[in-house]
């Protein structure tokens, strides 16, 4: 029995650590190169409208009957007796309408490098970063070689 019990641990181990694997292989590499460029595009936002709903709840009284027998065979007696019970139904309801702030476009932050790699034809290449990394590259003097991971895998901005 025990030895069951660790087989099945030792597999779902392996199915775990094999789901993990596959997970972090979809993070982009690590890119270095000459800082050449910034661009940090704000978040743009229109006015919206949406339904605005409201919990709205109704109570309604609802006859229960109840039953308890005693006795068995032909000296078995039933009583039966009826109570009112209260029930609460809620759900949500549209009450007019609510304006917000919808969002068109995120906030990004880019990084444009040249000899990318280590290799001197790739340049002006534009990759997106995150605000910490950006911030560290902010700071760096033109042509200073810089390291960092990119947002995303793809090379737009």
């Amino acid at each position: 029995m025990f030895d069951g019990r660790l087989r099945t641990v030792l597999g779902l181990a392996a199915v775990l650590l094999a789901t993990l694997t596959a997970c972090g292989l979809d993070s982009p590499d690590p890119v270095s190169g000459l800082k050449d460029d910034l661009r940090h595009i704000p978040r743009k936002t229109v006015p919206a409208t949406r339904p605005h709903m409201v919990k709205e709840c109704t109570t309604d009284s609802v006859r229960v009957s109840h039953s308890s027998s005693t006795g068995s065979g032909s000296h078995r007696r039933t009583r039966r007796w009826y109570t009112t019970e209260r029930r609460q139904n809620c759900h949500k309801v549209q009450h007019g309408t609510e304006a917000y702030r919808r969002e068109i476009r995120p906030e990004r932050w880019c990084v444009r490098l040249d000899d990318v790699d280590g290799d001197h034809d790739r340049d002006n290449v534009w990759y997106r970063v995150d605000r910490r990394d950006y911030s560290r590259v902010q700071f760096a003097r033109y042509h200073t070689s810089v390291k960092f991971v990119p947002a995303s895998q793809k090379t737009y901005c």
